[in-house]
């Protein structure tokens, strides 16, 4: 299993969980979306899916389907603050380029 999460990311992670007070874990995908083909998801997962893997990292359940998973293999979720913004980034090898704005991504 080659995705990890940093500390910071499952700290925010495990927060976000606990203020729900529900939730079996987070979900990370992927749709087709924006000017480069593909844009990361991320959503808490209250019910899991047929096609489903979860995986345990840092103490979080992390769910991801098959079909995000190819593009996922070795991708590392971060939380980040930068001034006045702050949310979680993807490190993510596969891609080959972003678009302007890093909304999607090509692989």
């Amino acid at each position: 299993m080659a995705i990890t999460m940093t500390q910071s990311a499952a700290e925010r992670v495990k927060s976000f969980l606990a203020n729900r007070n529900k939730g079996l874990g987070l979900r990370i995908g992927l749709k087709t979306s924006g000017c480069s083909g593909m844009a990361y998801v991320i959503e808490f997962v209250d019910e899991l899916n047929d096609d489903d893997e979860v995986y345990e990292i840092e103490g979080v359940n992390i769910v991801i389907d098959a079909k995000s998973f190819i593009y996922l293999q070795g991708i590392e979720l971060d939380f980040v603050k930068e001034g006045l913004n702050e949310g979680f980034k993807f490190n993510n090898p596969n891609a080959k380029g972003e678009c302007g704005c890093g909304e999607s991504f090509t692989v």
